[in-house]
């Protein structure tokens, strides 16, 4: 592939993983800020965690997907699927946005329709993606996703928080409804031009995935990694409030560290994947991430350190190395995941993702609650540690199987 037709694949999965971003930010991130506003109790706004199904599940119906994206011997139709998906996103934000926020049960039954849309396109996407980029590409392509989802992200958080306190509800809604359509629109037109699959390509299957031995062992591997870089992420939040900053101060730094640090690490992780490669890049995250966490253990522990220095480790654990571990981590994925079938293979790991952080953001809640930060933190830096020393083994152990 020339420099010109990758720059238009990057640019094209920048719009794509974007725009999904967009709406899981607006949905998990701006929606509960406007519901509180509006005077809704905490209990209905949790509700929305409900929305997290088709995103734990969506493996599926992802052979369908693929099935449908990759027919043997034709034409790639990933154009038409993202088209298909992304029209029924786009719609379900547009009766999203001309619904009332009172009651409730009607916007969440409309933003249901929304995220098994998204969840469908995400699949399609992924799947091109894993087709489509090779080699020393898979690092500037796994860029794209993680930038592209803190780009969206600080969209649907924050700029729509602000459309609609200025505009309203339903200014606000539409108005995102059409940046997510441009985004697509983006992507659909880089991606007419995916070569025809092979004619003897097999059927995509859940079947097929879990018969490769590098697709199972890369699930343990992919587990312990998650467990060692996720595990204290949803305590950095409430970790600042208790270093005394006030709760204005902890959303504008959280915001900007997304979007600045965020977007920084991405970069930063699609530049040393493809520099010192996959597995290097990912032992460099944990390790960071074990310096880090450990520099918060001895402050929770009782030293003294100077709280600039806490709430820059904070913000870096959170945002930056987060960012690089999981650029990394995707690049990995793609990697392992077999093209013929790349959104089913790709959408396995992401869903065991997603259900392992769903766990571990109880299970540190509990911890830190009965031992306190200092305890958490050691944990947490401790497996970061420990997973930096034993990848390599593990990585190259898994790469023999797989040759």
């Amino acid at each position: 592939m020339g420099q010109a037709g990758q720059g238009r694949l990057l640019g094209g999965l920048w719009a794509a993983y974007a725009a999904q971003s967009v709406i899981g930010g607006l949905t998990w991130g701006g929606l509960p800020a406007v519901l509180r506003d509006r005077g809704l109790p905490l209990d209905r706004i949790g509700l929305l965690s409900l929305l997290i199904l088709p995103w734990a599940v969506k493996f599926l119906w992802s052979p369908w997907v693929e099935a449908a994206r990759v027919p043997p011997g034709r034409a790639v139709r990933t154009a038409a699927v993202v088209t298909t998906g992304g029209a029924a996103a786009v719609a379900g934000l547009v009766v999203t946005g001309l619904l009332p926020l009172h009651p409730l049960l009607p916007v969440l039954a409309a933003l249901l329709v929304v995220a098994f849309a998204t969840a469908t396109v995400d699949i399609a996407v992924d799947g091109h993606a894993v087709g489509a980029l090779e080699g020393r590409s898979l690092g500037w392509g796994n860029a794209a996703q993680v930038g592209g989802a803190y780009v969206g992200s600080a969209i649907g958080g924050g700029l729509f928080v602000v459309m609609v306190a200025r505009w309203g509800w339903t200014a606000g809604t539409l108005a995102m409804a059409a940046l997510v359509a441009v985004l697509l629109g983006a992507f659909i037109a880089v991606s007419r031009d995916a070569t025809p699959a092979p004619a003897a390509v097999a059927r995509p299957s859940l079947r097929r995935a879990w018969s490769r031995p590098e697709i199972r062992r890369g699930l343990v591997l992919t587990a312990a990694f998650v467990v060692a870089q996720k595990a204290a992420m949803g305590m950095f939040g409430p970790y600042l409030i208790d270093l005394g900053l006030p709760l204005a101060t902890v959303g504008l730094l959280a915001g900007g560290a997304s979007l600045g640090l965020g977007l920084a690490g991405a970069v930063a992780g699609g530049a040393l994947v493809r520099t010192i490669g996959i597995a290097a890049t990912l032992r460099v995250a944990l390790a960071l991430q074990a310096l880090l966490l450990g520099v918060m253990a001895l402050s929770a522990g009782g030293i003294d350190l100077p709280r600039p220095v806490l709430v820059g480790s904070a913000l870096l654990a959170g945002s930056a190395v987060m960012a690089i571990g999981f650029t990394a981590l995707y690049a990995q994925f793609m990697d392992w995941a077999d093209p013929a079938q790349g959104g089913v293979d790709f959408t396995l790991f992401q869903c065991l993702d997603g259900a392992i952080s769903m766990g571990l953001g109880v299970a540190a809640g509990i911890v830190a609650e009965a031992w306190g930060f200092g305890a958490l933190f050691t944990l947490c830096a401790g497996a970061a540690g420990l997973m930096a020393l034993v990848l390599p083994v593990a990585h190259a152990r898994l790469a023999g199987h797989a040759a």
